[in-house]
């Protein structure tokens, strides 16, 4: 399997951008799908997206437009940009690796958009 960790949560404003990073402690070339997840409190964890390893991208209806995930092989590393921030995307992000056969979790980052 993998490790993962994640980083680049944090307080932001509505309208703000972030960049989550999730960092593999392994090579990450041949999973075959890279995703991020949130769960608000009460509410259960939901997909916002996913990265496959043909690029084919899929993201949740209520962040498409707005975040871009991206994954760089050669660092091991995928990337969640968020941009237009707003209050309900407030979350614990976690990054997943899917390897249909094993997955793994990270630990997750928090993101609050408030003013």
């Amino acid at each position: 399997q993998v490790q993962l960790v994640e980083s680049g949560g944090g307080l932001v404003q509505p309208g703000g951008s972030l960049r989550l990073s999730c960092a593999a402690s392994r090579s990450i070339f041949s999973i075959y799908a890279m995703g991020w997840y949130r769960q608000a409190p009460g509410k259960q964890r939901e997909l916002v997206a996913k990265i496959i390893t043909d690029g084919t991208t899929m993201y949740a209806s209520s962040v498409k437009g707005r975040f871009t995930i991206s994954r760089d092989n050669a660092k091991n590393t995928v990337y969640l940009q968020m941009n237009s921030l707003k209050p309900e995307d407030t979350a614990v992000y976690y990054c997943n690796a899917d390897a249909l056969r094993w997955d793994s979790w990270g630990q997750g980052t928090q993101v609050t958009v408030s003013s």
